[in-house]
C-alpha cells in the first residue's frame, strides 16, 4: 500500500484547510485509515480515523472533536481530514496511515504512512 497525502499549507488562526491521502497499491488489504500529526520536538500523534471499507466508524482525538472531519471516498480510493477553527496548537506535519486491522489510536499499529504534508496556522 502506498499513501500520498497532500493538501498543507499556511493558513491563519479561525482559517480551514482540506488534507487528501490517496492510496495506491492492495488498496483490499485497509481496513482503517487514519490521520496523525507531529510538530517539532513532540512524538507523533493521533488525529483521526475511519473505517476504510464501510466509513460507518470514525474517531477523533479530543482536541479536535468538532472542529475536524475525517471523510472518505472509495471511488477515488483517497480520505480526507477537513480542518475547520484552526489553532496555532495544530501547526504540525500530518501524516495518513493505514492499517488491514480495526480502528485504533496508537502510531505504532499502523502498517503504512505517507510522507506527511505540513501545516502552519499563523497570523
Amino acid at each position: 500500500v502506498q499513501l500520498q497525502a497532500s493538501g498543507g499549507g499556511l493558513v491563519q488562526p479561525g482559517g480551514s484547510l482540506r488534507l487528501s491521502c490517496a492510496a495506491s497499491g492492495s488498496i483490499f488489504s485497509i481496513n482503517t485509515m487514519g490521520w496523525f500529526h507531529q510538530a517539532p520536538g513532540k512524538k507523533r500523534e493521533f488525529v483521526a480515523a475511519i473505517s476504510w471499507r464501510s466509513g460507518s466508524s470514525t474517531y477523533y482525538a479530543d482536541s479536535v472533536k468538532g472542529r475536524f472531519t475525517i471523510s472518505r471516498d472509495n471511488a477515488k480510493n483517497t480520505v480526507y481530514l477537513q480542518m475547520n477553527s484552526l489553532k496555532p496548537e495544530d501547526t504540525a506535519v500530518y501524516f495518513c496511515a493505514a492499517r488491514p486491522s480495526v480502528l485504533t489510536t496508537y502510531p505504532h499499529e499502523y502498517n503504512y504512512w505517507g510522507q506527511g504534508t505540513q501545516v502552519t496556522v499563523s497570523s
